[in-house]
């Protein structure tokens, strides 16, 4: 048992002796056809159910209504399926078995609609079964790691049994019930339930850089449960005033909180306070939260309300998925039709992220699943799964092969960005289901295998004289539209010095052989300008290596407004630098005689470089030794 700050009236059984009464005693007042409710996460009052379940021969037509059940014993939670009507709202691992079996039934809602469902009595619940601390001087009962939709529940039940726990933290916020609210205390001085922590793997952890990449310093964060959005926390170490706006709390959380990462200082609402619904940690978090003025719990329908997290000041809500079709379709609470999980709050959040001033809704996922054998991005979705997230609210999609951004995409441009981050050993039956199914035109079958997107390893950035931030990073399908732009931006002479021809329009094939690259054999960069509608490519450079001779042909392309500022110094440097490192020898290429930037540029590149003048153009070769 941890050692905590007694907070509470030490006096209060005698104070409050004729609600108090045994879990036996309390639970007696449940009569056969009641509803009742269950108190959730890791707040799931064990000693009431095991009362409740020593009475199921009582107790007919009894319905069970829970959020999410997790931690304690899975067969006590099998055992309750067993005898009652479980209704949950969230298919947790802990009753996944019974609800597979058929043994509990779930009713698919956005979690932030539940708290109406029982005030409005279209759910109406006679009782109501949930854990709270003791009550301190005033008589206030903090309902501890979990407020989410139990404060609305306790709130609008016929009958209120409180299992009391002092080892219950007594978290702050909108977080507490008067002693005169609850009809019968049962006093239980038990540990509380904690949740298993994951510990990312490989994969979870370079999904989590790639989401890391797309957090500003200022935002707040939503991280939803799971095994792989967790993983983003390993990766915030570098930034600077996060907040937290979450549903659940856990203890990824802690460090960043005292590296002084998350001080929430910049959020639009509670600012400086740390706020979530329920928590899903060990001991280690319940004892830092206890108290701790710098945490506000509060109900689901303040936490949840997508209206409110729309105002909060870049929010980044980070949730994950079971497959997406090519369309943006995300499944999230079932395989096929065997229920996995839940709506939840992705909904909410989701689109609560994605009307934030510069937020991000991002959908994070693993490539493939039972060991590689399946791939989660798939043409359609399996027959009978649910989707949670429409192709409408779609934004970001993230798994560790990159980041496809789907917002105001076409569902060709949607297909295409989503098969170059799939796993390898997919993409080419995808685009081919892709083409067959119309979401992608038949001229782009010749790009199988050139979709990809380049290894992060390749990202950089450079800033210019004047302070102006360039990103600089692998070419991916979604650049296409943006090569375009970057074509029509330029110059005649640009266009003339960079093709030696004069082109009023950019080839398919051109920009095909662009952006559709195999990252081994070639590689291409961009340089960007991040915009408020995402970024704009004002530069690309690249090289096509010629294995005959392990010398590569080199590239490059500036919009006229960025000339003369050495972005083609810098790519040209990045570029040999990726070279060297996989064992090129060196490179070549040609320019016309009078594009003299390109030849004062590759002059500059700091090795040998050998070259001649014929027929009007400029030969070249650079020697890496």
């Amino acid at each position: 048992m941890a050692v905590k700050t007694q907070s509470y009236d030490s006096e209060w059984q005698v104070k409050y002796a004729s609600q108090v009464a045994t879990a036996e005693e309390a639970v007696s007042h449940i009569k056969p056809g009641q509803r009742v409710f269950l108190g959730t996460g890791a707040a799931v009052p064990q000693e009431l159910v095991r009362a409740l379940i020593a009475r199921a021969g009582q107790l007919p037509d009894v319905q069970i209504v829970n959020l999410l059940m997790v931690g304690g014993p899975e067969d006590q939670y099998m055992e309750l399926a067993e005898h009652f009507d479980v209704n949950a709202f969230f298919v947790s691992s802990t009753i996944r078995g019974a609800d597979q079996e058929g043994l509990v039934d779930y009713t698919p809602i956005l979690v932030s609609d539940v708290p109406r469902l029982f005030s409005s009595g279209e759910l109406p619940l006679d009782v109501a079964l949930i854990h709270v601390t003791p009550p301190d001087d005033r008589g206030l009962c903090s309902f501890g790691v979990s407020v989410d939709i139990v404060k609305s529940a306790a709130a609008n039940a016929g009958w209120v049994i409180a299992q009391v726990n002092p080892q219950m933290p007594r978290l702050l916020g909108n977080s507490f019930i008067d002693v005169y609210d609850i009809d019968t205390l049962v006093p239980a001085d038990v540990p509380i339930l904690q949740a298993e922590q994951y510990v990312p793997d490989e994969v979870s952890s370079t999904i989590g850089q790639y989401v890391s990449a797309l957090i500003d310093d200022g935002a707040t964060l939503e991280i939803g449960i799971g095994r792989t959005p967790p993983a983003v926390l390993d990766h915030l170490g570098d930034k600077k005033d996060l907040g937290i706006h979450t549903e659940s709390m856990f203890d990824g959380f802690i460090d960043l909180i005292q590296q002084g990462v998350i001080t929430g200082l910049r959020k639009s609402h509670d600012r400086g306070k740390h706020v979530a619904s329920f928590c899903l940690g060990t001991q280690r978090l319940y004892d830092f939260m206890d108290n701790n003025p710098d945490f506000a719990m509060h109900p689901t329908e303040y936490v949840n309300d997508p209206s409110l997290i729309a105002e909060q000041h870049k929010m980044i809500a980070v949730n994950a998925a079971l497959e997406v079709d090519l369309t943006g379709q995300v499944c999230a609470d079932s395989i096929g039709t065997r229920f996995f999980s839940g709506i939840g709050g992705q909904a909410d959040f989701n689109r609560g992220a994605a009307r934030s001033e510069d937020g991000k809704a991002i959908i994070v996922m693993p490539s493939t699943a039972k060991n590689g054998t399946i791939s989660r991005i798939v043409t359609t979705l399996s027959p009978g799964a649910g989707v949670v997230t429409t192709r409408g609210d779609v934004h970001y999609v993230v798994t560790e092969y990159g980041v496809a951004y789907l917002r105001g995409k076409s569902v060709q441009e949607r297909a295409l960005a989503l098969i170059s981050i799939a796993h390898p050993d997919y993409r080419a039956e995808l685009l081919r289901q892709a083409i067959e199914t119309h979401y992608i035109r038949p001229e782009l079958a010749d790009v199988e295998g050139r979709i990809a997107i380049g290894p992060r390893e390749l990202s950089t950035s450079m800033v210019l004289r004047d302070g102006t931030q360039i990103n600089v990073r692998p070419i991916n399908p979604m650049d296409a539209p943006q090569m375009k732009n970057l074509f029509y931006a330029l110059s005649q002479q640009s266009v003339y010095f960079r093709f030696m021809q004069y082109l009023n329009k950019m080839p398919q094939k051109q920009i095909q052989d662009f952006v559709y690259i195999d990252h081994r054999n070639e590689v291409s960069l961009v340089a960007t300008l991040p915009e408020a509608y995402g970024e704009d490519i004002i530069a690309v450079g690249g090289y096509y290596l010629d294995p005959k001779t392990n010398r590569a042909e080199v590239a490059f392309l500036v919009e006229d407004a960025w000339q003369n500022k050495g972005l083609g110094s810098f790519l040209l440097k990045h570029l040999i630098e990726i070279a060297k490192r996989n064992g090129i020898a060196g490179f070549y290429g040609e320019a016309l005689q009078n594009n003299q930037a390109m030849q004062a540029v590759l002059r500059k590149s700091g090795h040998k470089m050998q070259s001649r003048i014929a027929d009007g153009i400029f030969e070249f070769q650079i020697d890496f030794v």
